[in-house]
Protein backbone atom coordinates (compact mmCIF):
# COMPACT_ATOMS: atom_id res chain seq x y z
CA UNK A 1 0.00 0.00 0.00
CA UNK A 2 1.44 3.38 -0.91
CA UNK A 3 2.25 6.06 1.60
CA UNK A 4 -0.96 7.70 0.46
CA UNK A 5 -2.81 5.45 2.89
CA UNK A 6 -1.56 7.93 5.48
CA UNK A 7 -3.18 10.90 3.71
CA UNK A 8 -5.48 13.02 5.77
CA UNK A 9 -8.89 13.58 4.18
CA UNK A 10 -8.80 16.58 1.90
CA UNK A 11 -10.89 18.27 -0.74
CA UNK A 12 -9.93 19.12 -4.29
CA UNK A 13 -10.89 22.09 -6.48
CA UNK A 14 -14.60 22.42 -7.16
CA UNK A 15 -16.09 21.65 -10.55
CA UNK A 16 -18.94 23.79 -11.91
CA UNK A 17 -21.53 22.49 -14.36
CA UNK A 18 -24.35 24.42 -16.04
CA UNK A 19 -27.22 21.99 -16.61
CA UNK A 20 -28.61 22.36 -20.11
CA UNK A 21 -32.01 21.32 -21.40
CA UNK A 22 -30.58 19.57 -24.46
CA UNK A 23 -27.94 17.74 -22.40
CA UNK A 24 -30.70 16.34 -20.21
CA UNK A 25 -32.66 15.24 -23.27
CA UNK A 26 -29.57 13.70 -24.91
CA UNK A 27 -28.69 11.81 -21.74
CA UNK A 28 -32.26 10.60 -21.24
CA UNK A 29 -32.44 9.32 -24.83
CA UNK A 30 -29.02 7.65 -24.54
CA UNK A 31 -30.03 5.66 -21.46
CA UNK A 32 -33.50 4.77 -22.73
CA UNK A 33 -35.60 6.99 -20.48
CA UNK A 34 -39.18 7.61 -21.61
CA UNK A 35 -40.65 9.83 -18.86
CA UNK A 36 -41.92 13.08 -20.40
CA UNK A 37 -40.48 15.06 -17.46
CA UNK A 38 -37.05 14.54 -19.04
CA UNK A 39 -38.07 15.83 -22.47
CA UNK A 40 -41.11 18.13 -22.39
CA UNK A 41 -40.87 21.56 -20.75
CA UNK A 42 -44.66 21.87 -20.60
CA UNK A 43 -45.07 18.55 -18.80
CA UNK A 44 -42.25 19.42 -16.38
CA UNK A 45 -43.73 22.84 -15.61
CA UNK A 46 -47.21 21.37 -15.17
CA UNK A 47 -45.66 19.05 -12.58
CA UNK A 48 -44.24 22.07 -10.69
CA UNK A 49 -40.67 22.12 -12.04
CA UNK A 50 -38.93 25.14 -13.58
CA UNK A 51 -37.77 23.16 -16.62
CA UNK A 52 -37.10 19.60 -17.78
CA UNK A 53 -35.92 17.32 -14.98
CA UNK A 54 -32.62 15.45 -15.11
CA UNK A 55 -32.83 11.67 -14.60
CA UNK A 56 -31.20 10.67 -11.29
CA UNK A 57 -28.09 9.10 -12.87
CA UNK A 58 -27.42 12.36 -14.75
CA UNK A 59 -25.48 12.96 -11.53
CA UNK A 60 -22.55 11.20 -13.21
CA UNK A 61 -22.46 13.93 -15.88
CA UNK A 62 -22.06 16.81 -13.43
CA UNK A 63 -20.12 15.07 -10.64
CA UNK A 64 -17.68 12.64 -12.31
CA UNK A 65 -15.32 15.37 -13.57
CA UNK A 66 -14.67 16.38 -9.95
CA UNK A 67 -13.37 12.89 -9.12
CA UNK A 68 -10.63 13.04 -11.77
CA UNK A 69 -8.19 15.24 -9.82
CA UNK A 70 -8.08 12.99 -6.74
CA UNK A 71 -7.80 9.82 -8.85
CA UNK A 72 -4.87 11.30 -10.79
CA UNK A 73 -3.22 12.92 -7.77
CA UNK A 74 0.38 11.61 -7.69
CA UNK A 75 0.33 11.47 -3.87
CA UNK A 76 -2.48 8.92 -3.99
CA UNK A 77 -0.42 6.61 -6.24
CA UNK A 78 -3.34 4.72 -7.76
CA UNK A 79 -1.99 1.87 -9.93
CA UNK A 80 -4.24 2.10 -12.99
CA UNK A 81 -2.84 -1.10 -14.53
CA UNK A 82 -4.27 -3.09 -11.61
CA UNK A 83 -7.37 -1.00 -10.93
CA UNK A 84 -10.96 -2.17 -11.32
CA UNK A 85 -14.18 -0.27 -10.71
CA UNK A 86 -15.47 -1.21 -7.28
CA UNK A 87 -18.76 0.64 -7.24
CA UNK A 88 -20.70 3.85 -7.03
CA UNK A 89 -23.37 4.90 -4.60
CA UNK A 90 -25.49 8.02 -4.80
CA UNK A 91 -27.70 9.81 -2.33
CA UNK A 92 -29.98 12.32 -4.03
CA UNK A 93 -31.53 15.51 -2.73
CA UNK A 94 -33.74 17.97 -4.61
CA UNK A 95 -34.25 17.26 -8.30
CA UNK A 96 -31.85 18.82 -10.80
CA UNK A 97 -33.51 20.72 -13.66
CA UNK A 98 -32.30 22.51 -16.76
CA UNK A 99 -30.92 25.89 -15.77
CA UNK A 100 -29.39 24.71 -12.51
CA UNK A 101 -25.77 25.55 -11.76
CA UNK A 102 -24.17 22.60 -9.99
CA UNK A 103 -20.91 22.86 -8.04
CA UNK A 104 -19.24 19.61 -7.02
CA UNK A 105 -16.35 19.12 -4.61
CA UNK A 106 -14.57 15.78 -4.35
CA UNK A 107 -12.51 14.47 -1.47
CA UNK A 108 -10.60 11.38 -0.44
CA UNK A 109 -12.92 9.53 1.90
CA UNK A 110 -10.84 6.45 2.66
CA UNK A 111 -7.79 4.53 1.48
CA UNK A 112 -7.14 1.13 3.02
CA UNK A 113 -5.87 -2.35 2.26
CA UNK A 114 -7.73 -5.59 2.77
CA UNK A 115 -7.11 -9.12 1.46
CA UNK A 116 -4.21 -7.97 -0.73
CA UNK A 117 -6.27 -5.26 -2.42
CA UNK A 118 -6.18 -1.50 -2.05
CA UNK A 119 -9.49 0.28 -1.65
CA UNK A 120 -9.60 3.91 -2.76
CA UNK A 121 -12.84 5.62 -1.83
CA UNK A 122 -13.66 9.12 -3.02
CA UNK A 123 -16.69 11.25 -2.20
CA UNK A 124 -18.34 13.95 -4.27
CA UNK A 125 -20.82 16.48 -2.93
CA UNK A 126 -22.87 18.44 -5.47
CA UNK A 127 -24.85 21.55 -4.63
CA UNK A 128 -27.12 23.69 -6.76
CA UNK A 129 -27.06 27.49 -7.00
CA UNK A 130 -29.27 27.69 -3.88
CA UNK A 131 -26.73 25.71 -1.85
CA UNK A 132 -28.95 22.62 -1.67
CA UNK A 133 -27.13 19.29 -1.74
CA UNK A 134 -28.52 17.63 -4.86
CA UNK A 135 -26.25 14.58 -4.75
CA UNK A 136 -23.60 12.88 -2.64
CA UNK A 137 -21.59 10.24 -4.45
CA UNK A 138 -19.26 7.55 -3.17
CA UNK A 139 -16.82 6.25 -5.79
CA UNK A 140 -14.81 3.11 -4.99
CA UNK A 141 -11.81 1.86 -6.96
CA UNK A 142 -10.04 -1.40 -6.12
CA UNK A 143 -6.40 -2.06 -6.92
CA UNK A 144 -5.50 -5.74 -7.14
CA UNK A 145 -2.23 -7.17 -5.88
CA UNK A 146 -1.25 -4.50 -3.38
Amino acid sequence: MPASAELTPRSFPEHDYAVGREKIREYARAVGETDSLYFDVGVARAAGHADVVAPPMFAVVYSAPSVGPPIFDPEIELNFAMMVHGGQEFEWGPLVVAGDEITTVASVKDIHESDGRGYYVFESVSRNQRGEQVCRGTWTNIVRGV
